[in-house]
C-alpha cells in the first residue's frame, strides 16, 4: 500500500470494464500502452560477460546495479516482467495510468535523509519528488477520523487534540519510533559483514539495541498506554507492512510511522520516473538493464556462482551474481537443487512466513483533481479499531468485512499529471485477500481463467468501488473504467508464489534467521532486497546499499559511504 508497501502489479486479465459500456478490452489489447522501462532481452543483445549479474530489476537491485556502476563495475540487470522496476513501475490502460506500489515515499523530500541522498546518488539528480498534501494518512475507524499531519509536532497536536489525557504516552511514543529509527543502523550492522562476523555480531546485538527491536508491536503500544483506541489510530498503517499488532515487529512499525512522521512525496513524472532515472547510471559503465529476461536457474560449479542459465537456454556469465528475486525464489527456484539439498535450504524457507495477498483496484475517472474534489491524503479504513479481529475474522469468512480498504489518488500526487492526462483521475482501493480463495485457478493461463474467475473477481471490484463511493459519493458518476488485480496478477508478474505482496513476514523471530542475509554460503551469490532488509522501497534501497558493501568486502566497503558522502558535500 505503499512505497515501503509494495502492492500487486497490474492483471491483464482482469476484470476490467469500461464503465460507460461494461465492456472488457479485446483481447489483442490495442488500446493498452505499458510506461515502459528497460530493453527487451535478445541473446545478441547482451555481452559473454559481465562483472556483475542481478536478478530482478526491483528497487533493491537497481540500487545494487547503480552503485556498482558508478563504482566502475559492469552490471547486467535481468527482469523478467516487459518492464523495468519491479513494485516502482507504473501501467497505462484505457487512456489513464497507475502505478503499482509507489503510493507515496517518506523523507525524501525532506533535505539530506540518507534515504533522498540514496536516491539522489543512484539516479544522478534525475529524479524529482513532489511532497503530498500535509495530512498525508487519515485513519477512518468506524465513523471517526483521525489525520497524520506531516511534522513530528503538528503529529504530536493533532492526536493530543483526539487524546488530551493521552498527551504524555503519544509524546513517548514518537521518541521512541525515532530512537528507533536512529538504532537501526546498529541493527543491521550485520548485513554488512562476512557472514560468520555477522552471526557472531548478532548474538551480541541485544546488548547493544534496545529491547523493543525484539518485541511486537501490540507488546510495545500497550507498554506505553492501555488506551486501545489510541493503540488502534497509532497502527492504523499496519497495511504498509502488512501485520496487525498483534503479529508485527515492533521494529518493522516503527521504522514505517518514523518514515512518515515528516510526510509523503511521490515521484515527478510518475512511479516509472523511479526505474527511468536510474537505468542510465548502470548504463554508462556498459551495463543494462534487460525485461523479458527470465532466468531460469543461476549456474554454480564446486560451489561458486559464475553466471545464469535463461530460459531460452542461452547463458550470461559473470564475476557475481545477485539474487533479488526474493528469498523464497532464490532458494526454492534459482539455485541448483544439489545446492539446495547441501545448505538444507528448504528447512530455512520453514522458518519464515510469506506475507499476505492482496487485491487492488484501479479505477479511472473523467475530470481532474480540482472538479472532483480530491486532494492527495490516503484513506485508511477500518469497520473499527479491532485489527487482529478484524483481520482473523475475514481469513475466517471470505464474505465478512474487509480488514482494511486503503485508498491512493496517485492522480493527485504528480504535479505532471495534468500535461499528460488532462482532465482525468485515478484512484487505487487495496485490501488484503488470501491465495486460498483462488486456489481454484491456480496453474490456469492467463486470459483463459473462465466465466467463474472474471465473475467473482467483478464481485469484489463491486464492494471496493461501493466502499470508495460510501467516503468519495462524487466519483460514482464520474467512473470511466476500472479493473481488479488478484494474489494471480503478482504470482504472474512477481513470481510469488502464494502472491504475497511484501516478501517475507516481518515477525519478530524473522530478523533472528541468519540466512537473512547479503551473502550466501555459496561463493559470489549474494541476495539484496526486502527480505534482506525490511518491507518496501525504502527497505528495498537500503538493501541495495547493505549489498553492494558486502560485496565489495571490508577493505572496499567503505567506498559506498565515500560515494553517498561526496555527493552530499557536492550539494552543500
Amino acid at each position: 500500500m505503499t512505497a515501503t508497501a509494495d502492492t500487486p502489479l497490474s492483471d491483464l486479465d482482469s476484470a476490467s470494464v469500461n464503465a460507460r459500456g461494461l465492456t472488457k478490452p479485446s483481447k489483442n489489447f490495442a488500446t493498452t500502452t505499458s510506461v515502459r522501462t528497460g530493453k527487451r532481452y535478445r541473446p545478441g543483445r547482451a555481452s559473454d560477460h559481465y562483472d556483475v549479474v542481478v536478478i530482478g530489476s526491483g528497487i533493491g537491485g537497481l540500487t545494487n546495479a547503480a552503485l556498482l556502476s558508478l563504482l566502475g563495475h559492469k552490471v547486467c540487470v535481468l527482469e523478467q516482467h516487459y518492464t523495468a522496476g519491479g513494485l516502482t513501475h507504473a501501467y497505462e490502460r484505457e487512456g489513464f495510468e497507475w502505478d503499482v506500489g509507489v503510493h507515496y515515499i517518506g523523507e525524501v523530500h525532506t533535505e539530506h535523509s540518507t534515504i533522498r541522498r540514496v536516491f539522489d546518488v543512484i539516479s544522478e539528480g534525475r529524479l524529482q519528488w513532489a511532497a503530498m498534501d500535509p495530512v498525508y494518512d487519515r485513519i477512518i475507524i468506524g465513523d471517526e477520523s483521525f489525520d497524520f499531519v506531516a511534522g513530528r509536532a503538528r503529529f504530536v497536536a493533532g492526536l493530543v487534540k483526539k487524546f488530551p489525557d493521552e498527551e504524555a504516552a503519544i509524546r513517548a511514543y514518537v521518541q521512541l519510533i525515532r530512537d528507533i529509527s536512529s538504532g537501526t543502523p546498529k541493527f543491521f550492522a550485520a548485513q554488512a559483514m562476512p557472514r560468520w562476523m555477522g552471526q557472531l555480531y548478532n548474538r551480541l546485538r541485544p546488548w547493544v539495541v534496545r529491547k523493543e527491536f525484539f518485541q511486537t508491536t501490540r507488546e510495545v503500544l500497550e507498554s506505553l498506554t492501555s488506551n486501545q483506541k489510541l493503540i488502534s489510530v497509532l497502527t492504523g498503517q499496519w497495511g504498509d507492512y502488512g501485520q496487525v499488532p498483534r503479529d508485527a515487529a515492533f521494529l518493522m512499525h516503527a521504522l514505517i510511522a518514523k518514515h512518515y512522521l515528516a510526510g509523503g512525496a511521490y515521484p515527478v513524472g510518475g512511479a516509472s520516473a523511479i526505474a527511468r532515472s536510474i537505468i542510465p547510471t548502470i548504463q554508462k559503465s556498459g551495463g543494462e538493464v534487460f525485461t523479458y529476461a527470465d532466468v531460469e536457474q543461476v549456474l554454480v560449479k564446486d560451489n561458486r556462482a559464475y553466471g545464469v542459465r535463461m530460459a531460452d537456454g542461452s547463458k550470461i556469465l559473470a564475476d557475481k551474481i545477485v539474487s533479488n528475486a526474493g528469498f523464497m525464489n532464490t532458494v526454492s527456484r534459482l539455485l541448483p537443487p544439489p545446492v539446495r539439498q547441501h545448505y538444507r535450504m528448504g528447512a530455512w524457507a520453514k522458518k519464515v512466513e510469506r506475507s499476505n495477498a492482496s487485491l487492488c483496484l484501479y479505477a479511472g475517472f473523467r475530470g481532474d483533481a480540482e472538479s472532483l474534489g480530491l486532494d492527495s491524503t490516503n484513506l485508511w479504513i477500518y469497520e473499527n479499531g479491532d485489527h487482529e479481529g478484524n483481520l482473523d475474522r475475514f481469513c475466517g469468512d471470505k464474505e465478512a468485512a474487509f480488514p482494511l480498504v486503503y485508498v491512493s489518488f496517485p492522480s493527485t500526487k504528480d504535479p505532471q499529471w495534468k500535461e499528460r492526462y488532462p482532465d482525468k483521475s485515478t484512484v487505487e482501493v487495496v485490501t488484503f485477500t488470501k491465495m486460498d480463495w483462488f486456489e481454484r485457478w491456480n496453474g490456469t493461463t492467463w486470459q483463459q481463467r473462465g466465466e467463474d474467475y472474471e465473475a467473482y473477481k467483478e464481485a469484489l471490484a463491486q464492494r471496493l468501488l461501493e466502499k470508495l463511493f460510501e467516503h468519495r459519493p462524487q466519483l460514482r458518476e464520474a467512473l470511466e473504467y476500472y479493473e481488479l488485480s488478484s494474489p494471480l496478477s503478482t504470482q504472474f508478474y512477481q513470481r510469488q508464489e502464494r502472491g504475497e505482496i511484501y516478501g517475507l513476514s516481518h515477525f519478530v523471530e524473522r530478523f533472528k534467521q541468519p540466512f537473512l542475509h547479503p551473502q550466501t554460503p555459496v561463493k559470489n551469490f549474494y541476495m539484496t532486497g526486502v527480505d534482506v532488509m525490511t518491507a518496501g522501497v525504502g527497505g528495498g534501497l537500503m538493501a541495495g546499499v547493505m549489498t553492494s558493501m558486502r560485496m565489495l568486502g571490508l577493505r572496499k566497503m567503505g567506498r559506498v559511504k565515500k560515494l553517498l558522502m561526496a555527493y552530499q558535500a557536492d550539494e552543500l
